[in-house]
């Protein structure tokens, strides 16, 4: 299957509920009124779009109305998809230029974090990367023991230290094992909760110094894991993150079992933080790198 079909089979639920509304509402109409941009602004707010960012939308839909002189409702879906595909681009490929790059990866139990950094290490392997993971989210319960299948499914190697370890420490031997090898990315599992703030800041600062002692020149990304089935308590979670963590990207997972695909474009709108990639299935394979076009396409069919 082609990457688009992934994307478009995976934004099914979504589209089925989004973009027939939209193309419902738009038959019903003989002409392009403000009642037309109404139902549509309710439609958005309905796909967990958000209040603020469908307000931003229907205006930006008025604006391009105006400015092309659309008067065939027919016309409007296009309109649409050239606005979102406008919102959410910029910032949506990762930084790993430098050897070794550091992805540190964060998120709440369930996010499909540890997945995530399996599928994530498993397509920079297949790109002909040297890949080595760091299971430094030390807190919870088989957290370790997860990451640690992921590695072997994905043949690359971990470092771990026992439960309950200081994360900070499991970072810097990840660093000094990456630096032997000759890694050219190290992804860390860290802060798989928001029990305190102040704790989670702490943590990852911490993890933040030694990674700017250790390689000061290193690219870095802080990648926040996000279950789409969740709607608008993602957009929150991704405020929470982003408050204490310098969140540089979002990883959107289970986008095909929800309707709720709309949050992508509430996180980049209201937070400015671009979706990197977006989970479309259970395969390996199924952690896209997000293209804001298709994206656009597949949720505008």
């Amino acid at each position: 299957m082609g990457l688009f079909s992934k994307i478009k089979d995976g934004l099914k639920k979504t589209r089925d509920s989004l973009s027939n509304a939209v193309t419902s509402v738009i038959r019903s109409f003989t002409k392009i009124d403000e009642d037309l941009f109404e139902e549509l602004e309710e439609i958005l707010v309905m796909s967990d779009v958000g209040m603020v960012t469908a307000q931003k939308i229907t205006s930006l839909l008025r604006q391009k109305v105006k400015e092309t002189g659309t008067t065939d409702p027919e016309q409007v879906k296009g309109l649409l998809k050239e606005i979102v595909a406008d919102m959410l681009r910029g910032g949506n490929e990762v930084k790993l230029d430098s050897k070794p790059s550091v992805i540190l990866v964060i998120g709440v139990n369930g996010a499909g974090k540890t997945t995530s950094i399996g599928k994530l290490a498993s397509a920079f392997k297949a790109q002909g990367k040297n890949v080595i993971l760091g299971a430094a989210d030390t807190f919870r319960a088989a957290a370790i023991e997860q990451l640690e299948v992921w590695a072997q499914r994905s043949g690359v190697p971990m470092v771990k230290h026992s439960e309950g370890a200081d994360p900070a420490a499991v970072v810097f031997d990840t660093i000094s094992s990456a630096k032997a090898r000759g890694s050219d990315i190290i992804i860390c599992d860290t802060a798989g909760r928001l029990h305190n703030k102040k704790n989670l800041m702490d943590e990852l600062n911490k993890i933040s110094r030694i990674i700017a002692r250790e390689l000061p020149d290193a690219d870095k990304e802080v990648l926040l894991v996000l279950d789409a089935t969740t709607g608008q308590n993602a957009v929150n979670q991704a405020r929470e993150f982003d408050a204490t963590s310098g969140v540089t990207g979002i990883i959107l997972t289970k986008l095909d079992g929800t309707a709720k695909g709309g949050i992508v474009l509430a996180i980049k709108d209201e937070l400015g933080i671009p979706v990197k990639y977006i989970g479309v299935g259970e395969k390996i394979d199924d952690l896209q790198p997000f293209d804001s076009e298709d994206f656009a396409n597949a949720l505008f069919e």
